[in-house]
């Protein structure tokens, strides 16, 4: 049979776009899938770095954002069923530096960070500025307050701002591969002195953002191409990260913001430039939040009878996971087998 190297490449790139296709999660709701987000574009044409993503916790299908950085002391409110604009919030009194994050606390108040440093640590201070999330969603004037930020360990760049959606306690993750870690701040914050962060865990992930889950038993920290979850444990005199998973990151062009959906179903991920989309990745298993996850299972029951439920957290991996791990190792095998195959035919023609 005659196969011209013309007529394999279609052939070789199915297999691989099948390589890449995620296995059926076996572990997803059935019988009562939760609504899927919709994927959203950002409309504004004010818009074209957003570098942080929270979602509302006053106004549905609303995620707050804002620019990196020459744009000024702006937030935006998204309505994601458009992808419009729907209010505008200035700062009052506010010339912002590099504006990275975006986190909103357990009382309703959104927490903004001029937290970047293109320098790597050269700037001894930066900035958090907190204001109340709006009633009513309309362009207004706040008057944030603000609190001076410096590092235990000296200067650092950082892109991910979290505030815990149950003690209120703000975390700074810093972007760097190797020596990446995750600060928090002191045990109040002051608006008229300095707050010291000091470093409680290492990440060793270039960090662009992050985001505790709504009932904080999980913390998501995503870099441009891939993303961390870890499970957040009570241990010594307080809180800290235990790594738990990988998660997938959806291909954006510059991935710089991530946040939980309301319900703690999904992650959305958003991108830098303009026209920019803000995509929905499902949970499942033990990516999900302990109490959302028992939820999950019960739906899934229908009568509770399941034999692998176990609600809660634990370590292992589920059956679903593990069946999940065996058909992408069959489905890589089959990949490289038909590339294989199909070289040496090659070879045998030439």
């Amino acid at each position: 049979m005659h196969v011209s190297v013309r007529s394999a490449v279609p052939l070789l790139t199915a297999v691989a776009l099948l390589a890449t296709v995620p296995a059926a999660r076996a572990d997803a709701p059935a019988s009562k899938p939760s609504p899927d987000p919709r994927q959203f574009t950002i409309r504004d044409a004010r818009i074209t770095e957003s570098s942080g993503l929270a979602a509302s916790r006053a106004h549905p299908h609303v995620y707050w954002t804002h620019n990196d950085s020459d744009d000024g002391p702006y937030v935006y409110a998204v309505d994601s069923r458009t992808g419009k604009t729907v209010a505008t919030v200035t700062l009052r009194g506010i010339n912002p530096r590099d504006v990275e994050g975006i986190s909103i606390g357990p009382k309703g108040d959104i927490y903004v960070g001029d937290i970047g440093d293109n320098f790597d640590g050269r700037w001894n201070e930066v900035w958090i500025y907190r204001f109340r999330e709006p009633a009513k969603l309309r362009d207004t004037t706040v008057d944030p307050v603000r609190y001076t930020v410096r590092y235990a360990d000296g200067g650092r760049d950082a892109e991910s701002l979290m505030v815990h959606p149950r003690t209120g306690r703000v975390y700074i993750a810093s972007k760097n591969d190797r020596r990446g870690g995750l600060y928090e701040q002191p045990d109040t914050l002051n608006a008229s002195g300095v707050n010291t962060f000091r470093r409680i865990a290492d990440t060793e992930l270039s960090a662009t953002d992050g985001a505790f889950s709504p009932d904080g038993s999980r913390l998501v920290l995503r870099g441009y191409f891939s993303a961390r979850m870890y499970r957040w444990e009570k241990g010594g005199s307080g809180h800290r990260p235990r790594f738990l998973s990988t998660v997938r990151v959806p291909m954006q062009w510059q991935g710089e913001s991530v946040t939980y959906t309301p319900d703690g179903r999904f992650l959305m991920f958003g991108a830098e430039g303009r026209n920019s989309a803000v995509k929905p990745v499902e949970l499942s298993g033990r990516e999900l939040p302990g109490s959302l996850r028992e939820k999950v299972e019960r739906e899934q029951d229908g009568d509770g009878e399941r034999g692998d439920a176990r609600g809660g957290d634990d370590d292992g991996d589920s059956p679903a996971a593990n069946s999940n791990t065996v058909v992408g190792l069959v489905t890589f095998v089959v990949a490289v087998s038909a590339w294989l195959g199909l070289r040496r035919l090659f070879r045998r023609r030439d």
